[in-house]
């Protein structure tokens, strides 16, 4: 890994001991998987050929006296919520195809059909990096994709595609026109992907992310405690009561890389947002204070 690459504790030592729930405990449906649609395969364009999926959105309803929130058409939210999952009953593997959570693991609601790649990699922070340049490639907005690396420096999809390679000694990083022909193509893209995702983490997400409040929280935030080890999960959905109290949806990826996964709690697969902190199985509790969120147009 990168030199700016927050390290993260093993999952197995940080883990919380739950009770087992059934597949209605945890908040989610047994709804068939199918071949995708024509429109999901231009909004998921990972999607292989064989994919046999069911979108997020109508696997969990919201819990009882609760409804989605509203979203803005063609926001990172309202994209979250058509993410595809893999069938019920699917275990999270890691990059080398091992099992690290069996599909019977209370921890666990569901399993993204996204793929991880052949190296240690796409982690937490990186799976979020990862969801919102593909959205951002999806919804045509590919010149604006660009993060920072946890140097500071910004790594643009653009310059990359245009032949540009970063040029890394110690904390510093140049970018090099000529280095490779220009290829926009989504084999390149993948390739500046595990570049991105080798010099990022969750120090550069900390601290590139805007700082919405309490109030404003939407899907597509996510909650971050930077360092080495870090974590992160992303909020994937929220839904709202008569009260106004809501709920949330919540994902992660892990180390070592592995399938993006949508967690599940003591309650089920969604998470109550109305204390001071968001808890969540794998990690210690995240404070609202933790709030951050990528750009959006």
């Amino acid at each position: 890994m990168g030199p700016f690459r927050p390290l993260l504790a093993l999952a197995t030592l940080l883990t919380v001991a739950l009770p087992l729930a059934s597949c209605e405990a945890a908040g989610r449906a047994k709804v068939a998987t199918r071949a995708p649609t024509a429109e999901e395969r231009t909004r998921y364009p990972w999607l292989p050929a064989s994919a046999q999926v069911r979108s997020l959105e109508e696997t969990f309803a919201p819990p009882e006296g609760y409804t989605r929130m509203p979203l803005e058409a063609g926001s990172f939210g309202a994209w979250l919520r058509g993410l595809p999952l893999r069938s019920d009953g699917s275990p999270v593997r890691d990059f080398q195809g091992n099992t690290v959570l069996a599909a019977s693991d209370s921890r666990l609601a569901a399993v993204g059909e996204l793929d991880v790649g052949t190296a240690n990699l796409q982690q937490c922070a990186d799976s979020i990096l990862r969801l919102h340049a593909e959205w951002r490639w999806a919804s045509g907005q590919s010149e604006r994709i660009a993060y920072r690396f946890t140097s500071g420096h910004l790594a643009s999809w653009p310059r990359y595609a245009a032949g540009e390679r970063a040029r890394v000694s110690g904390s510093k990083v140049t970018w090099v026109p000529g280095s490779a022909a220009a290829d926009s193509s989504r084999a390149a893209f993948r390739n500046y992907l595990n570049l991105l995702f080798t010099y990022a983490g969750t120090l550069s997400i900390q601290t590139e992310g805007a700082r919405p409040t309490r109030e404003q929280l939407r899907p597509g935030d996510f909650f971050v405690l930077g360092g080495s080890p870090g974590h992160t999960v992303l909020v994937l959905d929220v839904a709202t009561n008569a009260k106004g109290e809501r709920m949330a949806l919540v994902g992660q990826g892990f180390t070592p890389a592995q399938d993006f996964h949508v967690l599940a709690g003591r309650d089920g697969a969604w998470f109550p947002l109305e204390g001071e902190s968001l808890a969540t199985p794998f990690w210690a509790p995240f404070p609202m204070t933790s709030l951050r969120r990528l750009p959006s147009p």
